[in-house]
């Protein structure tokens, strides 16, 4: 099985579609990464296998191949490490790769799995949204994703890509959406929260207050994601 995870290499302010494709095969325990990676490129085996470590996940000891077609394209920067890691985990059946097709990613990993911000999200999020696709990227950079248009960022998708709430922080979070009512079956949530909110809810939705005080959007998005889509029409800016 030929794992296929859709990235994009820049040329200038240019996002060139790349396909990163991941297989899995017997042999000797091997890594490697081959289309033309820079140094940056072909350090991310490290980063991608320590990140997933870090998220409770282990390599087979088999050997992995990344290709990054087309092959005669440079591939530079670290941006190419979450697609990398996406294709791992769909090839090793921890993703459903169907659902991957329908996105363009990019993100540097840091060693304890989480994601760091990378350069030319908005370029990449232009193209996404010019092939009907949406983007996966790291949180911060979403804001900037965000001014493509009519396109579903990444965030949703983020908070599996989180590590998962630690005991002390589960019950952190399940109080506050006990509080709201929001707890499901009495179980504490041990996947961190995503809060998308409609883009017209009031300013005491979003940040407290009123009457009878209830968790706020910014709440019940704590040690999650607080995903706020039209931002500029909300307050008003042109």
């Amino acid at each position: 099985m030929v794992a296929r995870i859709r990235t994009v290499a820049f040329q200038g302010i240019e996002a060139v579609p790349v396909e990163a494709q991941v297989t899995i095969a017997g042999g000797l325990p091997a890594f490697t990464v081959v289309g033309l990676p820079d140094k940056a490129v072909g350090e991310s085996r490290e980063r991608v296998r320590a990140a997933l470590t870090a998220m409770g996940l282990a390599l087979p000891a088999k050997r992995i191949t990344v290709n990054l077609a087309p092959a005669d394209l440079l591939k530079e920067g670290s941006h190419f490490d979450l697609p990398i890691a996406l294709g791992l985990l769909a090839a090793m059946g921890v993703l459903p790769a169907e659902e991957l097709e329908r996105y363009v990613a990019l993100g540097e990993l840091a060693l304890d799995g989480s994601l760091l911000p990378v350069a030319g999200v908005l370029p990449a999020a232009l193209g996404a949204a010019a092939a009907g696709r949406g983007l996966i990227c790291p949180r911060d950079t979403g804001g900037e994703a965000a001014w493509a248009g009519k396109i579903d960022v990444l965030a949703q998708r983020l908070p599996g890509l989180l590590p998962p709430l630690a005991p002390d922080e589960a019950l952190e979070v399940s109080m506050i959406h006990s509080v709201a009512g929001l707890l499901h079956d009495g179980r504490l949530m041990r996947a961190r929260p995503f809060r998308d909110p409609h883009h017209s809810a009031s300013l005491p939705a979003l940040v407290g207050g009123g009457m009878r005080g209830k968790p706020s959007e910014i709440s019940l998005a704590h040690l999650g994601v607080l995903f706020l889509d039209e931002l500029p029409e909300r307050f008003g800016i042109r």
